[in-house]
């Protein structure tokens, strides 16, 4: 089984890129946000590789580190996400922003990827809430209220209840659920909706 690889870039694609190892050329499905990272062509690259075996064809699959393979897995744990779609959400962001869309049950963002529609994106969310924080990403996901120490946060009905109102103010979701998060990190366990409100708006607003 190829776990990994490291060659030359001979050519790449859409969604593709062939690495030259020792004059083998192996194909390998990316999503756009690797093959962002990799050099020009005739250039050494390395892909953590996640190989599919099938009945009719081998499939490799590459990252650029052992974080994006693991949240690559725990996409396709959802029912409905093969690994073209699970590479389409990649695409679209890196595991940070993914966990945070999820964490956020923020279906618009998830479904800006190929092959992802409302039912999907809310599948995602739904399965996935409490799996992103507990997950080994690498690095903490910015944000997030449930990275944060249990003992600092307020209740989830009045974190969701924040994070509603700073929605109907014209907020984005994502926006607002992560603001929300780092008042509730701030000001701690037992803090009111309108303190948290009124925290966010402030934090919202510096980066205006």
């Amino acid at each position: 089984m190829i776990a990994k690889l490291k060659g030359l870039v001979d050519s790449s694609g859409d969604d593709w890129v062939v690495l030259d190892v020792n004059g083998v050329g192996y194909l390998v499905f990316c999503s756009a946000r690797t093959l962002s990272r990799l050099p020009a062509a005739g250039e050494a690259a390395a892909l953590v590789v996640e190989t599919h075996v099938r009945e009719d064809h081998i499939h490799l699959y590459g990252f650029i580190s052992e974080a994006e393979r693991s949240f690559f897995r725990l996409l396709l744990t959802v029912q409905g996400v093969g690994a073209k779609v699970a590479l389409a959400l990649l695409s679209v962001g890196d595991i940070t922003q993914l966990s945070q869309a999820i964490a956020a049950q923020d279906k618009a963002t998830l479904s800006r990827a190929a092959g992802v529609g409302p039912k999907l994106a809310a599948r995602i969310a739904s399965e996935l809430k409490d799996k992103v924080s507990s997950l080994s990403l690498g690095a903490p996901v910015a944000g997030v209220v449930m990275t944060t120490p249990k003992e600092a946060i307020a209740e989830p009905s009045v974190l969701e209840d924040a994070v509603s109102a700073l929605v109907n103010l014209g907020y984005a979701r994502l926006d607002a659920f992560a603001a929300v998060g780092r008042a509730a990190a701030t000001l701690g366990q037992g803090a009111a909706v309108s303190v948290l409100i009124g925290a966010a708006l402030r934090d919202l607003g510096k980066g205006a």
